[in-house]
């Protein structure tokens, strides 16, 4: 691994004192700091709490002593949502900065540029908490990844169910289907518009929504000729929130079903929230478990306020287990080998850790001695199959004056067992 390692005055002198070198080798010990990189959104308001997460498991690892002895600097670059500039963000940390471990980034329209062109081809890992295409299982499945991808949200399959239960449930015959045009988008819109067929409903439309366009009327009146008792909304706020006011002013129904990418103050603040009163979201969730419990309360007693906006569990988890696998891969290892680390530090046979300081420190302990262990996270007991995908529950949700409210949880076994009634 590239360091960057700063050592005190002090330090220095001991160092080149043969009666203190040993002294000398613990000082610096104690004042290297370890970089690692993220590459997320922070100039939107719902990319700023995903970032702000990772920084408090950061914050909690260095509180317990560091990685290997160092403290962590998590150097933070924005990826403004566009994958050219993601890219140039990722290549700065990984040329200029030295980092082996890379955070990021949220949209899968980002995050597959920066895996094929800069992370993989560096050998660098690269975690994602906000990544869903299934294209990424694909490149996993032919060995493109090289083992060194990961993410903690569950693949576009889930939330494209979801939205198709929620059409199901709410009896709606007909639904148009508009996403965004990218890897993300074209991935889960193919993915919903096969669900909700397969429950016989019809889709009479499945737009796709540039980003970046002064006005999406066309796209809307398009969507609006096969005049759906409902629409799917597969889109980021910018886009969302432009395509959502034409949707409304051309007549087009409030019976509307969106991904998790528009649980967003933003979206309702510029949407309205008087037009928002069908809306039912989609959303992965952390199981009922004690360990989500145990990072809501300590998230809330951090910021003040509960996690409800997305991705902040898995963030939270992408930037944890990627330090437990720099701690089990031991000083100056490379991307490649941290990455092998991930199944010691998620093993369902290991010793349980809690996800704090407090079960870090545990887990030094325990990798120190030879031993694994099994990380129980934010999202719950954390496992990734051999395409680095994890599996999860799911939440239905709606907008109100209070925020998000809960309107039904599906547990894993539901979520399973419902995915296979479409197949």
């Amino acid at each position: 691994m590239t360091r960057s390692k700063t050592f005190s005055r002090a330090g220095l002198m001991l160092g080149v004192t043969f009666v203190a070198a040993s002294l000398g080798g613990a000082a610096a010990a104690q004042s290297c700091t370890t970089k690692i990189g993220a590459v997320l959104p922070t100039s939107v308001d719902w990319g700023k709490p995903i970032a702000a997460t990772a920084q408090f498991a950061v914050d909690q690892v260095n509180e317990a002593g560091g990685v290997n002895g160092c403290q962590i600097e998590m150097v933070l670059r924005d990826s403004q949502v566009d994958p050219k500039v993601g890219v140039d963000a990722a290549k700065a940390l990984v040329d200029l900065d030295g980092i082996d471990v890379l955070l990021g980034a949220v949209s899968s329209g980002v995050s597959m540029p920066i895996l094929t062109s800069v992370t993989v081809p560096s050998g660098v890992m690269q975690m994602s908490c906000c990544s869903s295409s299934t294209v990424f299982t694909g490149l996993a499945e032919e060995g493109k990844t090289e083992g060194l991808w990961f993410r903690t949200f569950a693949t576009s399959g889930v939330q494209a169910a979801m939205g198709a239960k929620v059409a199901a449930d709410q009896g709606y015959k007909s639904v148009a289907v508009l996403y965004k045009n990218d890897d993300w988008g074209q991935d889960i819109g193919k993915l919903v518009a096969a669900d909700l067929a397969s429950l016989g409903i019809e889709v009479t439309g499945s737009v796709a929504l540039n980003d970046g366009q002064p006005s999406y009327r066309a796209e809307v009146t398009e969507a609006l000729r096969g005049k759906p008792e409902a629409i799917y909304l597969a889109l980021y706020p910018k886009e969302g929130i432009a395509a959502v006011r034409e949707w409304i002013s051309l007549g087009g129904t409030q019976n509307m079903i969106v991904a998790n990418s528009l649980k967003s103050e933003e979206f309702v603040e510029n949407v309205g929230l008087q037009f928002l009163g069908n809306t039912l979201g989609t959303d992965t969730a952390s199981p009922r478990a004690a360990s989500a419990d145990a990072f809501v309360a300590s998230y809330t007693e951090k910021f003040g306020s509960a996690p409800t906006g997305p991705g902040l569990a898995n963030s939270y988890d992408a930037a944890m287990i990627a330090l437990l696998a720099m701690q089990a891969a031991g000083e100056g290892a490379s991307g490649a080998e941290i990455a092998a680390q991930i199944g010691r530090v998620t093993n369902p046979e290991g010793m349980p850790i809690t996800a704090d300081g407090a079960g870090f420190t545990k887990a030094v302990e325990v990798l120190a001695g030879g031993g694994d262990v099994f990380y129980q996270g934010a999202t719950g007991n954390v496992q990734f199959d051999a395409n680095g995908d994890v599996s999860a529950p799911a939440v239905i949700w709606s907008f109100s004056e209070a925020g998000i409210t809960e309107e039904e949880y599906v547990s894993l076994d539901d979520v399973n067992a419902f995915m296979a009634g479409l197949n």
